[in-house]
């Protein structure tokens, strides 16, 4: 299957972000895509951290502009769609989920999953909070994409292994094929974590990794890392965007995953 990292640099005007959004969209589709994944934020980089609060919609409401421009764009390109994050509400009018949804190719959604790992940094020069203005997840979350077995996860979340053995080792079922990371890493940690993160989790769960980011200065002020990539499950990143709009497009090859397992059977090997 080919899978499709679309980078963005979104802003606080959430129109244009759809409209940017729908545009890669079509471009990985026409590139051949059958997957494509969108960054955390996609929908709204806003101006401080409460603007997500009144832009935040109600689980499954088809009409509400965010949820309905993904369900849209996936059954009219005939993708299967990782909806980068989106605000979700809760039952706290000042938390908000930080969701991100699976659309299959006929617009219906097919898995949601609330990012568990909830970010804060603070060097004295940049600080971030999250949990100011989210409220964590709680259950790994994994979906059935065609041919591919997916686990979902979010930016942060990354640092986290056990999240990710949690979803290759769910009862009754095969170990992950793919994990896809939407994100928008800070310049600062992205420069020195990112990469060795994302290689790190590929090989170690032997599975393909889709890394769709935000990737250069936006409107409020903030820069994030970019460098949008696939990797495979030897570890090998098989395309990268460093910075800026775009796409990397790159093949999931179900007999290379095979071929890695067999050759270096460690997910056979573990005890723990």
């Amino acid at each position: 299957m080919k899978i499709a990292a679309i980078q963005m640099v979104s802003g606080p005007d959430v129109g244009a972000n759809l409209a940017r959004a729908r545009h890669w969209l079509a471009e990985a589709a026409a590139q051949g895509a059958q997957l494509a994944a969108l960054p955390e934020y996609f929908c709204l980089m806003g101006r401080q951290d409460g603007d997500k609060l009144a832009l935040a919609e109600s689980d499954g409401d088809v009409q509400a502009p965010i949820q309905r421009a993904l369900s849209e764009a996936a059954a009219e390109l005939g993708l299967w769609l990782v909806g980068g994050t989106l605000p979700l509400r809760t039952a706290d009018p000042a938390r908000v989920r930080n969701a991100c949804c699976v659309y299959a190719p006929d617009g219906r959604r097919a898995a949601r999953y609330d990012k568990i790992h909830l970010f804060r940094y603070d060097n004295g020069r940049e600080a971030y909070d999250e949990g100011r203005v989210l409220e964590a997840g709680s259950e790994p979350v994994t979906v059935q994409a065609g041919d591919l077995h997916m686990g979902l996860s979010v930016c942060y979340d990354l640092r986290f292994p056990e999240l990710y053995r949690a979803m290759s080792f769910q009862p009754g079922r095969a170990p992950c094929d793919l994990f896809c990371v939407p994100a928008a890493f800070t310049y600062t940690t992205g420069q020195a974590h990112w990469e060795l993160l994302l290689r790190a989790r590929a090989v170690e769960n032997q599975a393909y990794i889709v890394a769709p980011a935000q990737g250069g200065r936006h409107e409020n002020g903030r820069r994030t890392w970019g460098h949008s990539m696939i990797v495979d499950p030897w570890g090998e990143v098989l395309g990268c965007l460093p910075e800026g709009e775009g796409l990397v497009l790159a093949d999931v090859d179900t007999s290379r995953l095979a071929d890695v397992r067999a050759q270096l059977p460690a997910l056979q090997h573990r005890r723990l």
